[in-house]
């Protein structure tokens, strides 16, 4: 049997939606999306194809995978029936969040449509890309380029004392 799943990347602000949310509420719908090459991608959505979740804006990170739940519909946000949305499941959180840092950096990714039409929403990706994101970037450590993070401060000496015995 030939598998027919397709594969998306989905990019989304945290403080809109975060991951944590929608792990959560056990549900996603995409919404506000008005870009008509989205929208493609949108329509072409098909139940249980596999779809990461990107936080956008502020942590620039892959940090987990859903599956489509429900086919294209118009998007109750707008007024015009153009705009379309569709729902997700979270499946997975990833091991470590794969930053775009490191998408950047892994020449097998170089033909990603988030590095190279930045501003998209939504846009499909290859199943090879699917499997490198998933098993291979997020259960590695992170580039050594990365910054690591800020060591804990030593604890403060006790105060000195002036009881303190000492010999005679």
């Amino acid at each position: 049997m030939i598998d027919k799943r397709n594969f998306w990347l989905v990019k989304f602000a945290p403080f809109r939606t975060s991951w944590m949310e929608i792990i959560q509420r056990g549900k996603f719908t995409l919404r506000g999306v008005r870009s008509p090459a989205a929208r493609r991608h949108i329509a072409a959505m098909r139940l249980g194809d596999e779809v990461l979740y990107y936080h956008s804006q502020e942590e620039l990170a892959v940090v987990g995978a859903m599956k489509v739940a429900s086919e294209a519909y118009p998007d109750p946000t707008s007024a015009d029936p153009q705009w379309l949305t569709c729902d997700f499941t979270p499946l997975q959180t990833l091991p470590r969040p794969v930053t775009l840092t490191e998408l950047k950096a892994d020449s097998r990714l170089a033909s990603l449509a988030l590095l190279n039409q930045p501003r998209l929403t939504v846009m499909p990706i290859s199943g090879v890309q699917f499997q490198i994101i998933t098993k291979e970037r997020s259960h590695s450590t992170p580039c050594p380029h990365l910054p690591k993070p800020m060591p804990e401060p030593a604890p403060e000496p006790p105060p000195f004392s002036k009881t303190s015995s000492t010999p005679a």
